[in-house]
């Protein structure tokens, strides 16, 4: 029997954590009990929604024991001490298993934590479980519903992780993206996510997708949550190597209005439903109406160019990711190819196709994209786009990423506010902007919050 909740972005009432923290520190709440909370929405609600892969709530409970005994002596390890989090089943835990959403690693484990998840761990974050990812975080679906509507799929490739922030089940979850695979899962099940800066967070520990284009994101209840997850993150554990770590500073940012935004369609436009690109235009309408100028490629021939360039922008993500990606998957498909999926298969083929020059000209092209989007973002506060071609699709398949491709190409941070509702679903708007300027882009995405909901700004 399927589930449908009717969503709308003023009332969706999904978890938020730094919210609790007061209430943690004087003792009129604890981390211990706000775990209980988190496993009762989980008990009534993943039957259904399939989240997880695996769940460890005997350690889930330890951790927030003593995250409880920190509180009440006054000493909180950091500002994600208690927090109940999800972690994409990509990542090695040292608890639990990491299958990366294939039979070819059935009980993998590792003794050791990923330095994601280590870090957490070391701040007082409670790891409650491993979140489902599609086959190698790009092929075929796992199990997982949308909690909206169980009829329709989550996204992928965070499939699981948006699907527990979506369902109020958890606050933050992490995810990953080298496409639209933390954007997409977060604008189709209505959470907040930031993809940040490539090189911001640390990819290491886990499942190798294509190391020049794949980024560690958050997916939280809350624009707060995400973002105090991300910088401590970044702060810890570190960014890629040879990437500094996120700046500013570790709470939300106060909000910032823009003075000029940029609207891109991108390669997206052209198959957004008529229904989404209505609410996109009444959104910008809106916050035009108060008094931000918003410019588009019939404004200006800079924007035009950027917009044709970026049209095709697919031939170079592929490019790069299919060739970043031949390690393991080209060993697991020589060895067991029965075990594989099509996907698998096919992208491990047209590898078998491409050539260090094909490589080569794809990096080329990567390298004057980001240059113009730098030119660009010199001219506006941010840049912003849908952030789906519509509402989470009806069955398994896990979405179009058409959206997603311009940020993680360029390198760029995204957001995801989800702040409209197109067929009574989730539908979000991106935000994104210059590299490593996270915090100033979460300041921008939080005023747009503030206008959204509550007609503030």
């Amino acid at each position: 029997m399927s589930t449908k909740i009717p969503y709308d972005p003023k009332t969706a009432k999904l978890l938020a954590f730094q919210a609790e923290v007061p209430k943690f520190k004087d003792g009129s709440d604890t981390p211990r009990a706000y775990l209980e909370r988190c496993l009762e929405t989980i008990g009534k609600r993943e039957p259904a929604v399939k989240a997880f892969v695996v769940m460890n709530v005997e350690g889930a409970r330890k951790a927030a024991d003593e995250s409880t005994a920190r509180y009440k002596a006054g000493r909180p390890l950091s500002p994600v001490d208690g927090l109940p989090v999800g972690i994409k089943d990509v990542f090695f835990t040292k608890d639990m298993p990491m299958e990366a959403g294939s039979p070819i690693l059935k009980g993998e484990r590792s003794a050791w934590d990923a330095p994601s998840v280590y870090w957490l761990r070391r701040g007082g974050a409670v790891v409650v479980g491993k979140t489902v990812t599609t086959e190698f975080a790009f092929a075929t679906p796992g199990p997982t519903r949308n909690p909206w509507d169980t009829d329709r799929t989550p996204g992928g490739s965070s499939s699981g992780s948006g699907a527990v922030i979506g369902a109020a089940m958890l606050p933050v979850a992490t995810g990953t993206q080298v496409r639209a695979s933390v954007l997409r899962p977060a604008a189709y099940n209505g959470a907040y996510a930031l993809k940040p800066s490539h090189g911001a967070i640390t990819t290491a520990g886990g499942f190798p997708s294509p190391v020049s284009i794949n980024h560690l994101g958050i997916l939280a209840g809350t624009l707060g949550d995400m973002w105090t997850t991300a910088h401590y993150l970044s702060n810890t554990a570190g960014g890629d190597p040879g990437f500094p770590s996120l700046g500013g500073g570790a709470m939300l940012p106060r909000a910032v209005k823009p003075k000029r935004m940029v609207r891109l369609e991108s390669a997206g436009w052209a198959e957004t439903t008529p229904e989404s690109k209505a609410a996109f235009e009444d959104f910008l309408r809106m916050i035009a109406g108060r008094g931000v100028e918003i410019v588009g490629r019939k404004d200006d021939p800079e924007i035009e160019a950027f917009e044709k360039e970026i049209a095709t922008i697919l031939e170079v993500s592929m490019a790069i990711l299919t060739w970043d990606g031949r390690y393991p998957l080209t060993m697991f498909v020589e060895r067991h190819p029965e075990l594989c999926g099509p996907a698998v298969i096919e992208r491990m083929a047209a590898a078998d196709r491409m050539t260090p020059a094909d490589y080569a000209r794809a990096l080329e092209r990567q390298a004057r994209l980001r240059a113009q989007l730098e030119a660009l973002s010199a001219k506006c506060d941010a840049l912003i786009s849908l952030n789906a071609t519509g509402p989470a699709p009806i069955g398994m398949p896990v979405g179009n990423p058409a959206y997603g491709d311009m940020s993680s190409i360029l390198w760029a941070p995204a957001l995801n506010l989800p702040l409209l509702a197109v067929d009574k679903m989730p539908l979000g708007i991106q935000l994104f902007g210059r590299w490593y300027r996270d915090y100033d882009l979460t300041a921008v995405g939080h005023w747009l919050v503030h206008v959204a909901m509550r007609g503030e700004g």
